[in-house]
């Protein structure tokens, strides 16, 4: 008998967090986007996220010292330019701490097309929490998140996954 109980206490301690992991994954797939008004690295004027209202977004936080991050821009800067006439747009929170100067002319060499913003504590915290970087997350035309990416993705992947939203 006892030994039973044990098996028993063993699964509901695997089994308890597997529903809640599985509870939070289909809660986060409904969470609405934060708010956010942020500066641009280009002219210092305040983005909101109202401009973006019935758009799908990819929203990555990056850095410029962040190699995968580096090489993630050059797909994000196709999607943006085949994707954007279908209501589509990608927007780059930067995590630098050298400020919007170095920011903005590291974009600028690499061409990139997309509203880049100088990312704060308040926007990681917003978003749940930004623990490595890049962390992008895939937002459909309601304003809601429904795909949190961890790392560099591959091209064909964000591309088949924004297609499926807009």
């Amino acid at each position: 008998m006892k030994k039973l109980y044990k098996v028993m206490f063993s699964a509901i301690l695997w089994v308890i967090p597997l529903l809640l992991m599985i509870t939070v994954l289909e809660a986060n797939a409904a969470t609405q986007m934060p708010a956010f008004a942020l500066k641009s690295v280009h002219d210092g004027k305040i983005v909101s996220s109202k401009s973006f209202k019935g758009k799908v977004l990819f929203v990555t936080f990056f850095a410029t010292y962040c190699p995968p991050c580096v090489a993630e821009m050059e797909s994000l800067v196709a999607l943006q330019k085949d994707l954007a006439p279908a209501g589509f747009s990608v927007i780059g929170f930067s995590l630098d701490q050298g400020g919007p100067a170095k920011v903005s002319k590291f974009t600028k060499e690499r061409g990139v097309n997309y509203p880049v913003l100088m990312g704060d504590l308040k926007t990681t915290r917003d978003f749940g929490g930004v623990y490595g970087i890049p962390t992008a997350f895939l937002v459909n035309k309601k304003g809601h998140v429904v795909k949190k990416y961890m790392g560099f993705v591959e091209h064909e992947v964000l591309e088949k996954d924004i297609k499926s939203l807009l």
